[in-house]
């Protein structure tokens, strides 16, 4: 069944055009941990500790993509919904092009901070060192990096969600099969796992570029274009609630580790590094449903249907609920196992990590709605509120009560205080869908 952005959605439509998305998202977030499994058990407790102090920095750098992608995709759907099939390819283009400039100044730029960054942050002798060792090969492959977080949208847009499945596919299993042949048979440690990632960034990024370039089935090809200021402002200025999000996530894990170390060490680092990961999997559903239906909405924003608004939000707000749920009781259920895969070989490690993944895992309950009120809000073209609730979510909330809680309950204060920031942030959402209704008409 061929899914048009112009349909009418049920559950079952609905479904099935976020689904690739949602896998792109949980598959791109597993990849992306193989790096610290293959690190922890093949190359040691301090590297690891390493990939996880500097990943905040590098998540920086790439969050552009996010910005662009999200933003574009938004302002490149309203056009098609007003029945300018041209332009939209025209603005699709403008972004790529943009995207690869900037991707190059911002990966120079990069290697040249990676070591005074680390060192301001914290990090001295060995633990700097791979740092650096780490972050320097991985942005090689930045420009990249940066493409295939924005080709994810892109993808959704054009109307080829599941290409976009394919391409991730393909970058993940070949970041697993190179982790495993660099760090586990090569022993190239540090290096070997850095230029995995590396090189299956390249593949997720210019697999798509190769396929936009030349003439293809879907909605956008890369075209000759012109410098738009209006429609760049505009992009930015929309994804900017997610170019908050991620540089807002990367700040607060800075502030975590800042934190753990002196609550707990680097052992603290280590275990708030596997809750990351399980974070990263766990909240890429709801990442990958809010960019998978974010197109649908901004189609029938532009096209005035309102029914149909009024019908995504509902069905939304009700996929939210179930997979907040439903996330809550399989990470309580799978804490041990997860937590066994990173740092069984350290049982104190191992006690750490269990605890704050029990305290933890009250966050799925809650940061669903969060997430995708700043993309619904984003699809309508509203980047202030959008990036209003991503800024209160991931940073302001977050900063505050990692801050003071601690104060009363020591390590436990740390690991609780992203429950109360996700719920602060729900409260906040639920504000803002109820006091725009009638603004927007869903």
């Amino acid at each position: 069944m061929n899914i048009q952005l112009s349909d009418h959605f049920d559950y079952k439509k609905l479904l099935r055009f976020t689904l690739p998305s949602i896998i792109t998202m949980i598959f791109t977030s597993i990849y992306g941990v193989v790096d610290g499994f293959f690190v922890s058990n093949f190359v040691g407790k301090n590297p690891f500790t390493a990939v996880n102090f500097i990943m905040p920095f590098l998540m920086i750098l790439g969050a552009v993509g996010f910005m662009f992608g999200t933003g574009g995709s938004a302002l490149i759907a309203v056009t098609m919904g007003e029945g300018k099939p041209e332009k939209a390819k025209q603005l699709f283009s403008m972004f790529v092009y943009a995207s690869i400039i900037g991707g190059i100044v911002i990966a120079a730029l990069g290697i040249a901070l990676v070591r005074p960054t680390a060192s301001l942050l914290g990090a001295e002798g060995e633990l700097l060192d791979n740092c650096v060792l780490y972050g320097r090969v991985i942005l090689l492959a930045l420009p990249a990096y940066i493409l295939q977080f924005e080709f994810q949208s892109f993808f959704i847009t054009a109307q080829k969600p599941q290409l976009g499945l394919a391409v991730t596919i393909a970058a993940g299993v070949t970041n697993m099969v190179l982790d495993a042949l660099f760090v586990a048979v090569f022993r190239w440690g540090l290096v070997g796992a850095a230029a995995a990632t590396a090189l299956s960034q390249a593949v997720g990024g210019i697999l798509p570029l190769l396929y936009f370039a030349r003439k293809n089935t879907s909605l956008l090809q890369l075209t000759r274009t012109k410098y738009d200021g209006n429609a760049m402002r505009k992009a930015c200025t929309n994804g900017s609630s997610e170019l908050m999000t991620n540089i807002s996530m990367s700040f607060i894990s800075m502030l975590y580790n800042a934190q753990l170390i002196r609550y707990a060490g680097e052992d603290g680092v280590a275990a708030y590094g596997v809750l990351m990961y399980v974070n990263l999997v766990f909240l890429a559903a709801f990442i990958g449903y809010s960019v998978g239906v974010g197109p649908v909405i901004s189609y029938h924003y532009g096209a005035g249907n309102r029914e149909e608004m009024k019908n995504l939000l509902k069905k939304s707000l009700l996929v939210i609920g179930i997979f907040s749920v439903s996330m809550l009781f399989l990470s309580l259920g799978l804490a041990r196992p997860l937590a066994m895969i990173f740092v069984s070989y350290d049982e104190s490690l191992l006690a750490m990590t269990l605890r704050g993944f029990r305290i933890y895992s009250f966050s799925f309950l809650f940061a669903g709605i969060g997430i995708f009120g700043s993309a619904f809000f984003t699809a309508l073209n509203n980047g202030l509120i959008s990036a209003l609730i991503s800024f209160l979510r991931t940073l302001v909330f977050q900063a505050a009560t990692v801050l003071l809680l601690p104060l009363l309950w020591g390590i436990d204060g740390i690991w609780i205080s992203i429950d109360a920031a996700e719920f602060l942030a729900t409260l906040v959402t639920i504000m803002f869908l109820a006091a725009k209704r009638k603004v927007y008409h869903y």
